[in-house]
């Protein structure tokens, strides 16, 4: 039988990107934290995706405000994560070095890759909003180590071969 446990666990074993999705609106910072991020939807257009629960009250106000900031976490930002997936909304910023374009999108600094992108499409997906998203403009941080969400926790990425 198909259960919500039984898909939780088995999805688990997939490693996923960890990305902050913010801007900011009318000078308040917004922003949300996503494991379902996917790079590489499309080259042309560039084109990321996110999936976004139907119960996020964010969502909505960043998907109004057009012009968003793409942030993938990185292995130092593991503290950060959790602050800003925290329910207290008006302290999720607080003491984060964060960087905001002429239209309010918002990234934050010492990441992996961060980008600007624009709402292209939106479809209902289940429980969830699967948002795809146009890529203006795009950089990165070759030093900085990745972190995934992986079984339930976040890890960073061990560099090393796999034995066949």
């Amino acid at each position: 039988m198909l259960t919500d446990i039984a898909l939780r666990e088995a999805f688990s074993h997939v490693p996923q990107g960890v990305v902050l999705v913010a801007a900011e609106i009318d000078g308040v910072r917004h922003g949300l934290v996503a494991s379902t991020f996917t790079v590489g939807v499309s080259l042309d257009p560039p084109l990321v995706s996110v999936a976004v629960q139907h119960s996020s009250r964010t969502w909505p106000l960043l998907r109004a405000h057009g012009r968003l900031g793409i942030t993938v976490l990185g292995a130092n930002q593991r503290g950060v994560t959790r602050q800003l997936a925290s329910p207290d909304r008006e302290r999720r910023f607080d003491g984060l070095d964060v960087e905001v374009d002429e239209g309010g999108a918002l990234v934050l600094r010492d990441a992996p890759v961060w980008m600007t992108v624009t709402l292209h499409d939106e479809m209902r997906a289940g429980d969830h909003d699967l948002a795809l998203l146009e890529v203006l403009a795009i950089d990165s941080s070759p030093a900085a180590a990745a972190m995934v969400f992986h079984r339930s926790r976040f890890k960073g990425l061990v560099e090393g071969d796999i034995a066949c």
